[in-house]
């Protein structure tokens, strides 16, 4: 009875091993269906030059009428590019745009200064956009703009627009008109090894800027530009922001919040492992200085190391650029519950940690835990106004909590 048993089970992890060894040799659900699309088997021309947009577009196009997953492939080279919209909703829910070559915008900025963006995705559901660079030759539109000419405004070089489930992986972004990369009103987006370079001077050249979007993570990434390095508007909650080289650039914000009257918050925002190398700012908060019901709440700011930054730790209820619609109010912005747990290194002003907060609307619930941060070698200092909080283990400066 017992051999029997025993002969029975063999014959069945026999079954059961063959059955498994068949499995494993088929290809996956997904590997079968997919379908690739290569831009330059649609026309486009990989000199840097002809213009490659309707290759593009076509391709996304075929993508996007999939029933089963797709990819736009771009191999190496220089592809020239117009402004383009990518849009859905499409036909399947993995749609991958892989990059190993460089898209360029038109040198001229006439051309896209007055469209808003560069490239745009558009109502999708299920896109991964993996490597490649954008270079958006934002530098004669930079001149201009110094120069105090009547110039236009810039395109962003990449937004992704009322979508979810994205991921935008090993991208290089290179001298936007405007912002870098905008995530605007979307849901579930992670975003890893992405690095943005442009001049420290190159004005409003944001990094990354993420709004009313909800399910945000940003990792691994190295961003340097003339403005935020990565900035979080109104309407984003539930962010998740870790190991960031910020520089140059103004630091990681957010805000700024209220400028308008009705506006939703920020909230649930977690900025993890972040190193600030000669930025503007290290970790900030900013709103105007006029009404709103707008707010900043359960934020936490750890592990960040600045490096002879201006001001690492600030909340700034008091912006009011050039003075206009704003002077002599309060900001209505309600700032609480903000942590700052282990930031450490250089100030390159005597005032390391600043909170202006609104004289209407004071900040509430702000923690400090083993902050150390010096100026020149020496102590540095901390101000406050209408602020209200604790501070806990390690305090340089002194709290003025």
């Amino acid at each position: 009875m017992a051999e029997l048993i025993f002969n029975t089970c063999l014959s069945f992890l026999a079954l059961a091993l063959s059955i498994f060894m068949l499995l494993s040799e088929l290809p996956s659900p997904a590997n079968a269906a997919s379908v690739q699309y290569n831009v330059v088997s649609l026309g486009a021309k990989a000199d840097g030059k002809t213009d490659s947009s309707k290759a593009f577009l076509s391709a996304w196009a075929s993508a996007c009428k999939s029933t089963s997953a797709a990819t736009v492939y771009v191999p190496q080279g220089q592809f020239f590019v117009q402004s383009a919209s990518f849009n859905g909703p499409c036909k399947n829910s993995a749609i991958t745009v892989r990059i190993d070559g460089t898209l360029v915008a038109p040198s001229d900025y006439n051309v896209n200064g007055k469209v808003g963006n560069w490239i745009l995705f558009r109502d999708v559901t299920g896109l991964s956009v993996l490597g490649g660079t954008l270079d958006g030759q934002g530098t004669g539109l930079w001149a201009c703009k110094s120069s105090g000419k009547s110039c236009p405004g810039g395109a962003t070089n990449l937004e992704i627009s009322n979508s979810q489930n994205i991921l935008v992986s090993g991208l290089s972004s290179l001298n936007s008109q405007m912002f870098h990369i905008v995530i605007n009103a979307c849901q579930n987006v992670k975003m890893q090894g992405v690095k943005v370079s442009a001049s420290g001077t190159s004005p409003n050249t944001d990094g990354i800027h993420v709004g009313a979007s909800t399910g945000v993570t940003i990792l691994n990434s190295k961003i340097g530009t003339g403005d935020d390095c990565v900035s979080i508007g109104p309407g984003s909650n539930n962010l998740w922001i870790e190991n960031i080289a910020c520089g140059p650039g103004h630091g990681i914000s957010i805000g700024s919040l209220g400028k308008e009257q009705q506006e939703d918050g920020v909230q649930n925002v977690t900025i993890n492992t972040a190193t600030f190398t000669g930025t503007q700012n290290g970790v900030r908060i900013k709103s105007w200085a006029r009404p709103s019901n707008s707010y900043a709440r359960n934020i936490l700011f750890q592990h960040a190391i600045m490096n002879n930054v201006q001001n690492p730790i600030i909340i700034d209820q008091n912006y009011c650029p050039d003075n206009s619609g704003c002077p002599n109010q309060a900001s209505g912005v309600r700032v609480s519950d903000v942590t700052y747990q282990d930031i450490h290194g250089t100030s390159a002003t005597e005032v390391a940690v600043k909170f202006d907060c609104s004289s209407t609307h004071p900040c509430t619930g702000i923690k400090m835990q083993d902050v150390k941060l010096t100026y020149r070698n020496q102590v540095a200092t901390a101000s406050c106004a209408h602020a209200g909080g604790t501070a806990s283990g390690t305090e340089q400066p002194s709290s003025c909590l």
